[in-house]
């Protein structure tokens, strides 16, 4: 039985899991840790505190890490080393410093650790995964991604200048903000091996990151040796709200739309696509089905959906985009010395 629920955060991500934590459980007492006073509790809370002692001291079962990313890893270490079991918000952090100090820490303590890439959960992207897998285009030859929307209408009802996605110093940038894309490639067509990339700060946004990236993937080689190619492009630039990923095959191309939840097919001698699927998810809808999968892993000892290892992953990658972007030169993605196989 749950009874101690803590939110770490009081942005529009954390209120958007208090929420869903509440319906989850409602007679459970749910704590907001926040870094500064508030004039009232948050609606739904019975508690809003401001150190990291009062947190650990309220000892919660379960916690929700939705504070900027920049900040993830201290507060989450050290609820991990009371036991907490953690679902901590994309990106586990904005650097891989102490993400796998973290990882081993939630080993020894037998608490599941859980990152909160919440697409995977979107029933759209699961098919396209599904269809991929199939073989139905026969062999892969190329990826295509882009996701993208105009940073002031994200949240239109904020200053865009002053939240996450604008500053350095909160993990702002599109490699961290839009990162999905990094972990949802890997899951459906595997390890990225090498990357390169361009980083462009190069509108009139207010912000100290970058507004743009261009990345080449390269996936680790297939039994054959094939080696398969992807482009992604990253941007909070434009103004059409985009969100696709296209696979390219022998027999056929496969699209995923994930701004109407779609799925289509362009077969082999065809004039026009098909469509296989629409399923336009609901607001909250891949944020409940992913606290079902946190609370099956902890109530059934399920190895989690994401792993603090997809994140871990997730962030080499951005730290050899970056590295990449400096150099000019193909950047390996290295793993940590110390990685293990765990399913954390």
């Amino acid at each position: 039985m749950i009874s101690r629920i803590l939110i770490v955060g009081n942005g529009s991500i954390g209120m958007r899991h208090l929420r869903i934590a509440r319906e989850q459980f409602p007679n459970s007492e749910i704590c907001v840790l926040g870094h500064r006073e508030v004039p009232e509790i948050p609606e739904l809370s019975n508690n809003y505190l401001t150190t990291t002692d009062a947190a650990i001291q309220f000892a919660p079962q379960i916690a929700i890490i939705a504070n900027p990313s920049t900040f993830h890893i201290p507060i989450a270490h050290e609820l991990a080393k009371v036991g907490t079991h953690l679902l901590i918000e994309k990106p586990i952090s904005s650097t891989s410093d102490g993400v796998f100090e973290l990882i081993e820490t939630c080993k020894e303590q037998n608490c599941v650790l859980q990152v909160g890439y919440n697409l995977r959960f979107s029933p759209s992207l699961q098919s396209f995964r599904e269809v991929v897998g199939t073989g139905e285009i026969g062999k892969l030859l190329s990826v295509h991604c882009e996701v993208g929307q105009y940073l002031p209408t994200w949240r239109p009802e904020k200053d865009y200048r002053k939240g996450v996605s604008a500053n350095e110093s909160l993990g702002g940038g599109v490699l961290l903000e839009l990162s999905h894309e990094l972990d949802y490639l890997q899951w459906i067509f595997g390890e990225v091996d090498w990357v390169r990339a361009t980083l462009n700060r190069q509108s009139s946004l207010e912000i100290d990151v970058e507004d743009s990236a261009q990345l080449i993937l390269g996936f680790k080689p297939n039994l054959s040796q094939h080696q398969l190619i992807a482009t992604l492009n990253m941007d909070f630039i434009r103004h059409d709200q985009t969100r696709v990923c296209v696979a390219i095959g022998e027999n056929g191309s496969l699209k995923w739309d994930g701004i109407l939840g779609e799925v289509s097919v362009y077969e082999k001698g065809a004039t026009s696509w098909k469509k296989l699927l629409t399923h336009t998810p609901t607001k909250d809808e891949t944020y409940v089905v992913q606290w079902l999968e946190f609370m099956k892993c902890i109530n059934a000892g399920a190895v989690p959906a994401v792993s603090g290892h997809d994140g871990l992953r997730v962030l080499e990658i951005i730290e050899s985009a970056r590295r990449s972007a400096s150099t000019g030169a193909q950047e390996s993605v290295c793993s940590m010395k110390k990685r293990t196989q765990s399913n954390i």
